[in-house]
C-alpha cells in the first residue's frame, strides 16, 4: 500500500494536497490498522477523525473473533463508556468533525447496529442528536423505555420531524387532489396548468395572419377539472407491527393532511391483536404516533371487520389497509371480511408499505388471495397515493 501510493507521489500525478487526501481516506477505511499500513496519523484532525470513528466501530473487532493478541498493542476495543459525558462528548465530536448527512450516518449506526439505546434514553444526549426519520423511527420504537424529561425532548423531536414531513408532502397531494383535467369540457378560469393548447390553435386558425405568418389568439381555452362535491369516507386502517414503523409514520401524516380536505372524511384505525380508532386525534400526527404501540400479534380481520362497521355509503367508501399482510389469526376470516366488503362496493387498496421502500417484505401468498376477492394490492409513496385516491373517487 505504502509503496502504491509513493509511485503516485513520485510521478507527479497527484499534488501532495490531494495525496494527503487519499490517505487520509484510506485511513478512515482502515480504522485500527491504517498505522501498519500508512504510518501513524499526523495528529490534529486526523487523530480525532480516527478517536470518534474507533469509539464507535472499534467494537466491531470483539464481534470478529479476533484473539486479543491479533489486536495492536497499543489499541484497546472502541467503547462509548456507557456515561452520559461519554456519549455527550462524543456525539459533540461527530458533528463537528462531519457533514451533517454523515453524521446522521453514524448515530443511525448507533442506535441501530450497536444499540446503543442511552442515546436517546438520557435527555442531554438526545437534546444533542438532529432530528430525522430515522431517528424518529427509533424513538416511536423505544418511546415506552423513555423516562419522563426524555418524553419531552423525544415528543419535541417528533413534531419537528413530522412537521417537515407534512411540508414535504401537502404540496404534491394538494395538487393530486385538486382534480383531473376534463377534457371534453372547458372552463371559464384561466389557469395556465389547465391551458388546452391543441384546442386554443383550432379554435384560432381562421384568425391566422398569412401575411405576417402569425396565428392571432383572440379566444385561450382551458380544460374544468374535475371536482367532487360529496365528500368520499377514507378508512386508513394500519398495522402497528413493529417492522411496518416508516408505513405508520407516512399513514399517520397523510391521514392528517387528507382530513384538511373539503373531498374527504378520514377516518383513522390501527390495530396489532387489537383495534384502536384514533379518528378523534387524526388531524395531530404526532399524537396519533405517541399512542401506537409498535410491535406484538396481528389480526388483520380483525380490524377489517371493524372498519366494515364504519361503512355508511359503500360506493363512496374507500378502504386504505397498510400492512404486511402477515396474518396471525385464520387467513380465511380475513379472506371473508375482505370479500363481503368487495361486494358491498366498498373500494379497496391494501398497501404492503407506504413509504417509498421499494422492496417490502409482505406475504404475497395472503396478498394474492385478498387480490383475488378485489383488492388492488401494491406499494407506494404518499403522493402515489394521493394520485390513486383521485382516480378511484373522481
Amino acid at each position: 500500500m505504502s509503496g502504491g501510493t509513493g509511485d503516485v507521489g513520485a510521478g507527479g500525478a497527484t499534488h501532495d494536497g490531494a495525496h494527503d487526501e487519499v490517505l487520509e481516506r484510506w485511513r478512515l477505511v482502515l480504522g485500527r490498522y491504517a498505522s501498519s499500513s500508512l504510518g501513524g496519523c499526523s495528529g490534529g484532525t486526523s487523530a480525532r477523525l480516527d478517536a470518534a470513528l474507533d469509539q464507535l466501530y472499534g467494537r466491531e473487532y470483539g464481534g470478529r473473533g479476533l484473539r486479543p493478541e491479533d489486536r495492536p498493542a497499543e489499541i484497546t476495543p472502541g467503547s462509548l463508556e456507557g456515561s452520559t459525558p461519554g456519549l455527550v462528548t462524543w456525539l459533540g465530536e461527530v458533528r463537528e468533525l462531519f457533514p451533517r448527512e454523515t453524521a446522521e450516518v453514524i448515530e443511525g449506526h448507533a442506535l441501530e447496529r450497536y444499540g446503543l439505546t442511552e442515546l436517546v434514553t438520557d435527555p442531554q444526549t438526545l437534546e444533542r442528536l438532529e432530528p430525522s426519520e430515522q431517528l424518529l423511527r427509533t424513538l416511536l420504537a423505544l418511546k415506552g423505555h423513555l423516562g419522563e424529561q426524555a418524553l419531552v425532548v423525544a415528543r419535541r423531536i417528533i413534531r419537528q420531524v413530522v412537521e417537515e414531513l407534512t411540508r414535504r408532502l401537502r404540496t404534491d397531494v394538494r395538487r393530486a387532489m385538486s382534480g383531473r383535467l376534463s377534457r371534453d369540457r372547458h372552463s371559464p378560469v384561466q389557469i395556465a396548468a389547465n391551458l388546452d393548447a391543441a384546442g386554443t390553435v383550432r379554435r384560432n386558425l381562421k384568425h391566422f395572419d398569412a401575411a405576417r405568418g402569425q396565428l392571432v389568439l383572440q379566444e385561450v381555452l382551458f380544460f374544468e377539472r374535475n371536482t367532487r362535491r360529496l365528500p368520499w369516507d377514507v378508512i386508513v386502517c394500519v398495522d402497528q407491527s413493529g417492522s411496518m414503523v416508516g408505513s405508520v409514520i407516512h399513514s399517520a401524516v397523510m391521514a392528517g393532511i387528507l382530513s384538511g380536505l373539503p373531498a374527504f372524511r378520514v377516518r383513522l384505525v390501527v390495530f396489532d391483536t387489537a383495534v384502536v380508532d384514533l379518528t378523534d386525534q387524526v388531524e395531530d400526527p404526532v399524537e396519533v404516533l405517541m399512542r401506537v404501540q409498535l410491535g406484538g400479534g396481528t389480526d388483520i380481520a380483525q380490524a377489517v371487520r371493524y372498519c366494515s362497521q364504519l361503512v355508511e355509503n359503500p360506493q363512496r367508501t374507500v378502504l386504505v389497509l397498510v400492512t404486511d399482510f402477515c396474518e396471525g389469526a385464520p387467513p380465511g376470516e380475513l379472506v371473508r371480511a375482505v370479500r363481503t366488503l368487495a361486494e358491498s362496493r366498498v373500494t379497496l387498496i391494501g398497501l404492503a408499505a407506504l413509504d417509498g421502500e421499494a422492496h417490502p417484505h409482505y406475504d404475497r401468498e395472503i396478498a394474492q388471495r385478498l387480490a383475488d376477492c378485489g383488492m388492488s394490492i401494491a406499494a407506494l409513496t404518499p403522493g402515489r397515493l394521493a394520485e390513486w385516491l383521485v382516480e378511484v373517487t373522481s
